[in-house]
């Protein structure tokens, strides 16, 4: 079915925000929509790089794996996140569903036919890539420098500011789109260390675990200021 932007969560966010309701409704014909289940996989490593896509609701993970079979994630995807290599002629890394995730698919062709028809969106796309790679260094140095306790926090913050409707507060509450495994290998920490930081960040009242997902955030001025952030 195409694509309806009007009742788009993400329409104020993602990058087809920039376009006029003309030139959007032009994309979203060329768009479909795709929903995928949790473990689910949008692309594999050395797949066509056919398609793009952007993240409606949801998260997704960037992953590699090493010659011995162990994941690495090297980045998370939030809603109105895009997802696609356009100058690669294949994937270089798995990208998987975390949760059930909706998202608007494209072929890549008509990616970039609209780059070049509206030069608003290819700005809107590079300033998004920008920010994917300062985050990706902001994860580096996080993992190669920070404390366990603040690499939990910056990651529980980071997850909090994503499930926010608003760029200048914080979600009191989310779901961990992350298991304490998958969090220990994001973190360069372990399971152990994972479970026990996450009392301690409890036990300081900057969260409130609820239930086996849930985060309730009691202190978001706390919860930043143990990021190290």
């Amino acid at each position: 079915m195409n694509l309806t932007c009007e009742t788009c969560p993400v329409k104020d966010s993602a990058a087809c925000s920039v376009l006029s309701i003309d030139e959007r409704d032009a994309l979203a014909a060329a768009g479909r929509t795709r929903m995928l289940r949790r473990g689910e996989m949008l692309f594999a490593a050395g797949d066509d790089m056919a398609a793009c896509a952007t993240l409606i609701s949801g998260a997704l993970k960037v992953s590699a794996v090493d010659r011995e079979g162990t994941e690495q994630i090297l980045a998370l995807v939030h809603p109105s996140g895009f997802i696609g290599e356009l100058f690669a002629p294949f994937a270089h890394h798995d990208v998987v569903a975390l949760t059930d995730s909706k998202l608007c698919t494209f072929a890549r062709a008509d990616i970039e036919r609209a780059i070049d028809t509206y030069p608003a969106l290819a700005r809107a796309l590079l300033r998004r890539a920008q920010e994917d790679l300062l985050a990706t260094r902001n994860l580096l140095e996080l993992t190669g420098h920070a404390s366990a306790e603040a690499r939990l926090a910056a990651l529980l913050h980071d997850f909090a500011a994503a499930a926010s409707t608003s760029p200048c507060h914080l979600a009191s509450t989310f779901d961990l789109p992350l298991t304490r495994g998958e969090i220990a290998n994001m973190l360069g920490l372990t399971i152990e260390t994972v479970s026990r930081k996450l009392g301690e960040i409890e036990e300081c009242g900057a969260i409130v675990r609820k239930g086996k997902r849930g985060i309730e955030v009691t202190n978001a001025e706390l919860l930043q200021s143990l990021s190290g952030r």
